[in-house]
């Protein structure tokens, strides 16, 4: 059956240069034409092999349809480890290295992307929004990396990310168009909290969300989806992320939610947050709100703008509301651990600093800037 596998593939492989797609009746004849003697049921499971090798990512398909995987890890020595409800587990599959390398090609091959030893590191995604980060040799020397990070089947709400009272706290901050920024690790789930906040927005504003790889899913009416790109092959045609909020700034916006804030492009946030675009969300890498303070000052710095710090603290305080802190527990849970709230630093020019508002112990109960009152 490896044989066969291997000879109908290699059949579809020439059909594809020839036709850009091969339909599904068009890869059913090879099959009948490989192995006319096959009963029903073989051809079927053939058949149905033959077009995840051909159109989808072959072995890691049936793995990519738990929906409880969030992440696939594909190290080079062929090992395949997935994320599963929050924990790390080693699969029985193995792939090897010119396997490995095929699902990469069928991944970036058409977005116009090269992966080889001059472009080593590669970011993408999949047709469902699923990340893939691709790390090869000689950067790799295991031999070739795949990440998945899956793009979530189930969308998450607020309850189950932190008790009710903190959940009513942060939908009315949402609502009343406070600015969020919501800070923690990798894998923290971020993203997702992101998503759950953002179903607070009225339905009648236009938002407008930037990401790297399009993962956010809003249910309002008016939303308009913008994703950054790498450059192609020749190193040409990058837009990055400042890029896109520049742009968003100009599309006449009730909101921005921007993915993740890494670079200058937090200046360009700080800025629309102080200029009558209230509302906006966002994430960041940090440990704690006061962290993320520090690391969005980075960002600005990062910017080049010439602005002295004191300038960008001042900024800073008087953009961002409040900082949202979520983390993964130890049994794979994603919960919100505190809610602090932006103010000053006690003397002009200095840092700001977070006040704590909630979290999984307690709640303060009145909201202290006027906006998060709706004021």
């Amino acid at each position: 059956m490896t044989d066969l596998r291997q000879r109908l593939h290699a059949r579809a492989l020439a059909g594809v240069q020839t036709s850009s797609r091969l339909a599904e009746a068009d890869l059913a004849a090879l099959v009948t034409d490989e192995a006319p003697l096959l009963s029903p049921g073989e051809a079927s499971a053939v058949l149905a092999t033959l077009w995840s090798d051909v159109h989808g990512l072959g072995p890691l398909d049936p793995v990519l349809a738990d929906p409880d995987v969030t992440d696939v890890l594909v190290h080079g020595a062929g090992e395949v480890w997935v994320e599963r409800r929050g924990q790390l587990e080693r699969l029985s599959l193995r792939l090897d290295a010119s396997t490995v390398g095929g699902l990469i090609e069928r991944i970036v091959g058409p977005l116009g992307l090269r992966v080889d030893r001059s472009s080593p590191i590669i970011d993408a995604r999949l047709s469902d929004g699923s990340r893939v980060h691709v790390v090869v040799p000689p950067l790799a020397v295991d031999g070739p990396c795949l990440t998945i990070r899956r793009f979530g089947v189930q969308r998450l709400t607020l309850d189950a990310f932190a008790s009710p009272p903190v959940a009513r706290l942060l939908a009315g901050a949402v609502a009343a168009r406070a600015n969020i920024v919501v800070s923690g690790g990798t894998g923290a789930g971020k993203t997702t909290l992101l998503n759950a906040l953002a179903a607070f927005i009225d339905k009648r504003e236009r938002i407008i969300t930037i990401e790297d790889a399009a993962e956010l899913r809003l249910d309002q009416g008016h939303v308009v989806r913008l994703e950054a790109r790498p450059a192609n092959a020749e190193g040409a045609g990058r837009v990055a992320i400042r890029d896109l909020v520049r742009a968003a700034l100009r599309m006449r916006p009730d909101r921005i939610v921007v993915g993740e804030t890494r670079g200058g492009e937090a200046l360009d946030m700080l800025q629309a947050m102080n200029t009558g675009h209230e509302g906006s969300l966002s994430t960041c890498h940090a440990n704690a709100p006061d962290d993320a303070l520090r690391r969005l000052e980075t960002m600005v710095l990062l910017a080049e703008s010439g602005l002295p710090l004191d300038a960008v603290r001042e900024q800073l305080v008087a953009a961002v509301d409040l900082v949202v802190q979520v983390t993964r527990r130890s049994d794979g849970t994603r919960s919100v651990v505190e809610v602090a709230e932006v103010v000053e630093g006690g003397h002009p020019g200095s840092r700001g600093r977070t006040r704590r508002l909630a979290d999984t112990g307690g709640l303060v109960a009145r909201p202290v800037r006027p906006r998060l009152a709706g004021g």
